[in-house]
């Protein structure tokens, strides 16, 4: 039987924790009602799904979209990126790319997904 699942607890859990800060991300992209940001939201949740599911794709995709939205922060807010309102969000955005990047992570992915 193929089970889908949306949280895989045997995963480890550096990928526990990046399917789950993904998922969170996605919700806040969707609630901040911009319509640019669905792409985002859209591959994170899309790649923690994916992740979940133990797919190539899905870790490719979440690894792209979250180093991608580093890359639009430290662009768009250049300096201000460490100010305090928006360092706390920018720290979660490098703790989601550390965790995904992870070595444990990329092991785990390079020897179980399909």
């Amino acid at each position: 039987m193929n089970e889908r699942r949306f949280i895989n607890q045997y995963q480890p859990q550096t990928l526990v924790s990046a399917t789950v800060l993904c998922y969170i991300h996605a919700v806040f992209l969707v609630l901040s009602g911009k319509f640019e940001l669905l792409l985002f939201a859209a591959a994170l949740g899309y790649g923690a799904y994916g992740i979940a599911n133990e797919k190539k794709w899905g870790y490719t995709l979440a690894v792209a979209a979250a180093v991608l939205w580093v890359l639009v922060m430290v662009t768009v807010f250049r300096s201000d990126v460490l100010s305090f309102p928006l360092i706390i969000n920018f720290m979660f955005d490098i703790a989601l790319v550390a965790l995904l990047l992870h070595p444990q992570s990329r092991d785990y992915q390079k020897i179980w997904f399909s």
